[in-house]
């Protein structure tokens, strides 16, 4: 597979038509569009999670299905604005298997994580943003390594500069950002599988709070 033909530009308009006809992993030949973050380049608070799912990959929007609608609650909330804040995802393009009529989600695997990641890069570095929320274990470990663990850490205030030099995101040019508040929380599809929704709701709400106290 070639690798991805990342632009040289902050233009995030640019960036999402060259990630339309992006081939550098094998997604994109059964998913129906790449699914590019979005948001206004000036926000403040970038939010990543794992993959499109099903809607998302119909719609081509991020977070756009169930996960979505309870992000946005959530978000809501915590006192944060979801139109002003950047959301998107490690990897672009759907993976699924089907069952019947449906398409299942499938966690995307390593290749496909790597190959996605000058995207994800090229995002970071657009929008720059103050506070990087981590939504779920797979983004944890594209933005912040695989040793950092969700379960752990999560809800805390941690420093951009503490993780950038070991980063997946950090290249020989140097990391995306120079600096950042990350959070990280649990994936909202986590939730909704959760048999205590309730309190695990509540809990999701809470790491987010945070993010809303960093600001303020």
């Amino acid at each position: 597979m070639p690798e991805a033909a990342v632009p040289p530009t902050r233009s995030l308009t640019r960036l999402r038509s060259a990630a339309a006809d992006c081939r550098a992993c094998d997604l994109y030949r059964d998913a129906t569009q790449t699914v590019f973050g979005e948001g206004p380049r000036d926000a403040a608070v970038m939010l990543v999670g794992e993959t499109p799912g099903d809607v998302e990959d119909r719609e081509g929007r991020p977070f756009a299905g169930p996960a979505g609608r309870l992000l946005d609650r959530a978000l809501e909330e915590a006192g944060l604005d979801r139109d002003r804040a950047y959301v998107s995802n490690a990897v672009k393009h759907f993976r699924f298997h089907r069952e019947g009529k449906r398409r299942i989600h499938e966690k995307p695997d390593a290749g496909q994580i790597a190959a996605c990641r000058p995207w994800l890069r090229a995002e970071l570095a657009a929008v720059r943003p103050r506070v990087l929320v981590v939504l779920g274990a797979t983004a944890a470990a594209t933005i912040l390594g695989r040793s950092f663990r969700v379960t752990k850490q999560h809800g805390e205030a941690l420093e951009w500069a503490d993780y950038a030099a070991g980063s997946p995101l950090t290249t020989d040019d140097g990391p995306p950002i120079d600096d950042a508040v990350v959070v990280a929380t649990v994936h909202p599809s986590a939730v909704l599988r959760s048999r205590e929704r309730d309190a695990a709701y509540a809990g999701f709400v809470a790491d987010l709070g945070t993010v809303a106290r960093v600001l303020a």
